[in-house]
């Protein structure tokens, strides 16, 4: 895990390896600076768990093969997190190397109702609509492939 350095000090950049592995560590630094930035610990896990969702997905779809180790990659398949905090909000931006069509994907982000709960997979999607105000999917900036855009507004404690 690389991380760089910001200008903004409320922004937290990650680059990952595309493997399930590296989620909890990258859990683990979000959590981390969640808490230096002050936000309540109901956020930090909407946070960690909206996280894992969206790398989950940038591995298991977006380039790295569903690989659980780095060492199970078959080339440096790369994901990355970033994460910017407002006052009252915050921002993640998660992007992978794997192609994909975003038209597809904000087709399904628009369906309404409920998934399918004898599908095994699929349910993802839903319940991150459910927790966040927006959720938007767009090609990257080097067009290798998508990136998920979630914003979250919450009422601070006093």
């Amino acid at each position: 895990m690389k991380r760089h350095a910001s200008n903004d000090p409320h922004e937290l950049k990650l680059d990952l390896p595309a493997a399930h592995s590296a989620q909890r560590m990258a859990r683990a630094v979000l959590r981390q600076f969640a808490k230096r930035e002050r936000i309540p610990e109901k956020e930090i896990v909407t946070i960690e768990f909206i996280a894992s969702e969206l790398l989950s997905n940038a591995v298991d779809h977006g380039g790295g093969g569903r690989a659980m180790e780095e060492s199970d990659l078959e080339s440096d398949v790369r994901m990355t997190l970033v994460l910017n905090v407002r006052e009252n909000g915050w921002t993640m931006r998660v992007s992978d190397q794997g192609g994909g069509d975003p038209d597809e994907l904000v087709a399904r982000l628009a369906e309404r109702g409920t998934p399918d709960l004898e599908d095994e997979r699929g349910r993802g999607l839903f319940l991150l609509r459910q927790m966040l105000d927006s959720l938007e999917v767009v090609r990257t900036s080097d067009g290798r492939g998508l990136e998920f855009i979630a914003v979250h507004s919450y009422v601070a404690p006093r």
